[in-house]
């Protein structure tokens, strides 16, 4: 595949005012034991095979391989936010951002306020590879209960692209929804992808509905071609855009469940007796599974991967520490460093903890549109009391998990449009 073409960093390129900081219920979990670092080869490697990269030393940054940011990016967020560039306003005893970073876009924002710590390029519009999924998620996931079943057909599986990742999704055997989404989440499976497309209608219905929920989340940078991620003409997103996927995404309990889970069982083939053995699956998330020279980040709770040829590496995380959620996303780092999008990310997160309070926002996630409409109508979570939305959040976590995530509270900000959930969840390792 050849590099990313520069007409697709102009392409949509909408200028929207900034909108209100959401507002954010968190509610407090239990750590869980320490995760060890699994085989790699647990692990499938991508979503579709990678160009190889620029050789040199371990850590080096490559020779540049792609155009320069666009002069005139969105400005929605905040005006410093349109600025190719890193962006960063360090206040007293802050620290500086960590030099060996080469992602060609990344940003860093606090889940709870909103408030966008730091960022590069955040509105530069770039292949999403798989972190695409997350919107994908977030808008088809409402629509089937957990425990529907459907028997695959071999239509349900057409139009997949060469070298996609696959979870194992056989034609004439049935799967729970539930076994599906474990199958998008943990795998990255593009199979499960296109089964659950077709469930909702086909895949240019689901691209079609993908794309009215990006708009409703404004995020303007998207343009969504495939509901897998796979590289496709003209599908584009944007470090922020995916971070506005991630921060919606993660008020929903199935959404915070799947992408925390590191290991599930999975639906497998009939054996001689007709009776269906079950594989074993690990989350592609390698700061939440780990792998060979990279441990488990702490506190990491999600999110999601991807990397394609044309894309390269991409990642957006969510993680919490000392009572700080933090967002990041990072896309196509340029380095020759082995896991680099996860170190950078990992860099990113590092620096979002020790900077937090100590640096003046250069932007904000702007709040859906039917989160700003609906935030004057009585019925919606802003007219709910505090303690209202604490019980519901603590309700929400407590049963069907499988393992002991002990709720200890919750806070609630309520700033302007809806509330939104930013339960802290640690890695889930069986299901």
């Amino acid at each position: 595949m050849s590099a990313v073409k520069k007409s697709a960093s102009h392409q949509y390129a909408p200028k929207r005012p900034a909108g209100l900081a959401l507002s954010v219920a968190v509610a407090a979990a239990a750590l869980l034991p320490g995760l060890s670092a699994p085989p790699a080869t647990a692990v499938p490697r991508d979503d579709k095979p990678a160009a190889s990269s620029t050789p040199g030393a371990p850590g080096a940054p490559a020779k540049p391989r792609y155009d320069p940011p666009p002069a005139d990016m969105s400005k929605l967020g905040g005006d410093q936010l349109g600025q190719p560039g890193t962006q960063v306003r360090l206040g007293a005893g802050a620290p500086v951002l960590p030099k060996d970073v080469t992602s060609r876009s990344w940003i860093v924002a606090d889940a709870e306020s909103g408030q966008v710590l730091a960022a590069h390029n955040a509105h530069w519009r770039l292949p999403p590879a798989s972190t695409l999924k997350m919107l994908f998620a977030d808008t088809v996931l409402p629509k089937f209960p957990r425990d529907q079943q459907h028997v695959v057909t071999p239509a349900d599986l057409a139009g997949m692209g060469p070298g996609s990742s696959l979870v194992g999704v056989k034609p004439n055997l049935s799967y729970s929804v539930h076994d599906l989404w474990l199958g998008v989440f943990l795998r990255s499976g593009n199979d499960a992808v296109h089964v659950l497309s077709s469930m909702n209608g086909g895949v240019p219905q689901t691209v079609k509905d993908m794309q009215d929920h990006a708009d409703d989340l404004q995020a303007l940078d998207t343009h969504v071609v495939s509901p897998d991620g796979y590289d496709a003409p003209g599908q584009v997103s944007s470090a922020y855009d995916l971070t506005l996927f991630a921060r919606s995404g993660l008020q929903k309990k199935d959404f915070r469940e799947y992408c925390s889970t590191a290991t599930a069982k999975f639906p497998g083939p009939e054996g001689k007796d007709k009776k269906r053995q079950s594989i074993d699956i690990q989350n592609t998330n390698r700061l939440l599974t780990g792998d060979f020279g990279l441990n488990p980040y702490k506190g990491i709770a999600g999110v999601k991967n991807g990397n394609t040829t044309n894309a390269g590496s991409t990642f957006t995380g969510v993680a919490e520490r000392d009572g700080r959620v933090l967002l990041v996303t990072v896309m196509n780092p340029e380095s020759a460093e082995s896991q680099a999008v996860y170190k950078e990310a990992a860099r990113l997160l590092d620096w979002g903890f020790a900077a937090s309070g100590k640096v003046t926002p250069v932007g904000e996630l702007v709040p859906p549109k039917s989160a700003q409409a609906g935030a004057g109508d009585s019925s919606s979570p802003t007219a709910r009391s505090r303690t209202e939305q604490a019980s519901a959040a603590n309700r929400g976590e407590s049963g069907g998990m499988g393992i002991a995530l002990a709720v200890t509270g919750g806070v609630l900000v309520l700033v302007a449009g809806a509330v939104f959930l930013i339960n802290r969840r640690w890695p889930l390792r069986k299901r």
